[in-house]
């Protein structure tokens, strides 16, 4: 007990007789204060007090499918800010290939009694995948934002890039600079962004007069390693421009065409989309569509806080404009 007090009163900077109170429910502490002390019990996994353990906790779980993909650290940074600012406590629930689950953290933030959470990719953007696990917040009322895509059935406010804005900004570039023979590559096909760019480039093509044949389609996972063995059969098809769904993905394709003896772009151009951190360091510099992550991760966390404080929040998705970001890795198609 002795030890748990020393702790607690470290990680808050008051004294260990402040605890004492707060635990023991006794007066003459700020209100401030006491959530500080109830905050630090949760990060530092203690338990409760029985009579305080009807409460919420002031921690929210921040949720992404992975963080080798710069854009989630990104999301983490703006939506951990804006959190704290808030006085809440970001927890970051980091997957791993084999390692603990969404499902599994769901169960370890509703333990924990958390204030909210929010969601950014994950099986909610897999249409095909359970999204059982999601039911349990929305049972228990615990605030939930999604970011990137809704989940049918389940009317949890979310926040998304316009993927059809997107490709609607892509195709056109690589059009202009004279590529006839346009490819993609996505996610899986049950994610819901990726169908979202396959309809909207599909609609671009028919638009300019073009085609978009269906092996000039590859779906991939999202990983460097995914896009260089799907762009590198694009490219064996003579594809001459691909718009990727993420900038991992377009990153692999310029080192598909590199291993073909290929150059880009003065053979061949790459698209991606995100705009994640030192896509403008990468050799070439990576043109991109660029998500807007401030704004996007922002206003998450406002719907979220809205909602713990009980305001009315209007469900549904909310669409961001993306922005074309041209650099080194797109070019007029050689002759």
């Amino acid at each position: 007990m002795t030890r748990r007090l020393a702790l607690v009163a470290k990680k808050v900077g008051v004294s260990e007789a402040t605890v004492s109170r707060v635990l023991n429910g006794k007066p003459g502490v700020s209100e401030t204060t006491r959530q500080s002390v109830l905050t630090a019990l949760d990060v530092l996994g203690y338990e409760r007090p029985t009579q305080l353990r009807g409460e919420r906790s002031r921690l929210v779980g921040l949720v992404p499918p992975e963080l080798q993909n710069p854009i989630f650290p990104a999301f983490g940074e703006v939506m951990g800010g804006s959190l704290a600012q808030q006085g809440l406590t970001p927890v970051l629930c980091t997957q791993t290939k084999g390692g603990v689950s969404e499902a599994d953290y769901v169960d370890l933030l509703l333990q924990q009694q958390v204030s909210g959470a929010i969601f950014a990719g994950g099986l909610f953007a897999q249409a095909d995948a359970s999204h059982e696990h999601y039911r349990q917040p929305a049972e228990r009322k615990i605030p939930v934002v999604l970011v990137n895509a809704p989940i049918e059935g389940l009317d949890f406010p979310c926040v998304s890039c316009d993927d059809i804005a997107a490709v609607e900004l892509a195709w056109p570039h690589l059009a202009s600079l004279g590529h006839c023979d346009i490819g993609l590559v996505l996610g899986p096909e049950d994610h819901i962004p990726s169908r979202r760019k396959l309809i909207a480039a599909r609609a671009a093509a028919s638009a300019a007069g073009m085609v978009l044949p269906e092996d000039f389609i590859e779906r991939s996972m999202f990983s460097l390693e995914g896009g260089q063995l799907s762009a590198g059969r694009l490219w064996d098809r003579g594809v001459t421009g691909v718009i990727c769904a993420s900038d991992p993905l377009a990153l692999g394709a310029i080192r598909a065409a590199r291993r073909r003896g290929m150059v880009v772009p003065d053979d061949v151009s790459v698209l991606g989309f995100d705009d994640s951190a030192f896509m403008n360091c990468t050799d070439p510099p990576l043109s991109t569509v660029r998500q807007p992550i401030e704004a996007m991760g922002l206003a998450a966390v406002d719907l979220l806080c809205a909602q713990i404080q009980g305001t009315h929040t209007a469900h549904g998705e909310l669409l961001f404009e993306p922005e074309l970001v041209v650099r080194g890795s797109t070019a007029r198609r050689p002759l």
